[in-house]
């Protein structure tokens, strides 16, 4: 009797691997569909260029299950000044909410923009420090309904 046995899988180690990502992403949506009965998924994109068309900001995220993750906000230096980040985040939060979320998230490193979403009235309900030069990563949420702070329950 004879047992023939495959070869181990090969761990490729690199960097952006945007096939990897897409393949990562349908395999955990699939899970998470089946693990939490809910099939909403899908990602939400707010896109700002300037009067020639040149990208002058942005935001990317995914909504599902009443849930709104943040991933990226970014607004191009000589936008920042004129509220244009505010304007990108409520459209995107508006979406959000027309998709039927009523909470949102998002993190940001405390040398970034915490203040930015805490003006928007999101609030910090977690932190991981020791980032070097004693920064921190911010963990903030919102309440999108009716605009109030999201409590935790317990």
């Amino acid at each position: 009797m004879t047992t023939e046995h495959a070869p181990p899988p090969a761990l490729t180690v690199g960097g952006l691997d945007a096939e990897l990502t897409d393949r990562l992403n349908e395999g955990l949506i699939a899970y998470n569909n089946a693990a939490a009965g809910a099939g909403d998924a899908a990602s939400l994109s707010v896109r700002m260029t300037d009067a020639e068309g040149r990208l002058a900001g942005g935001l990317t995220g995914w909504t599902w299950g009443g849930l709104f993750d943040i991933e990226l906000l970014w607004v191009r230096e000589d936008f920042r000044a004129g509220g244009w980040g505010s304007r990108i985040l409520a459209a995107a939060e508006a979406e959000a909410v027309r998709r039927g979320c009523d909470r949102a998230i998002v993190s940001s490193f405390t040398f970034q923009a915490p203040g930015f979403y805490e003006r928007q009235g999101y609030t910090e309900f977690g932190r991981n420090g020791g980032l070097p030069d004693g920064h921190a990563k911010v963990h903030l949420r919102k309440t999108l309904t009716n605009g109030s702070d999201d409590k935790p329950t317990s």
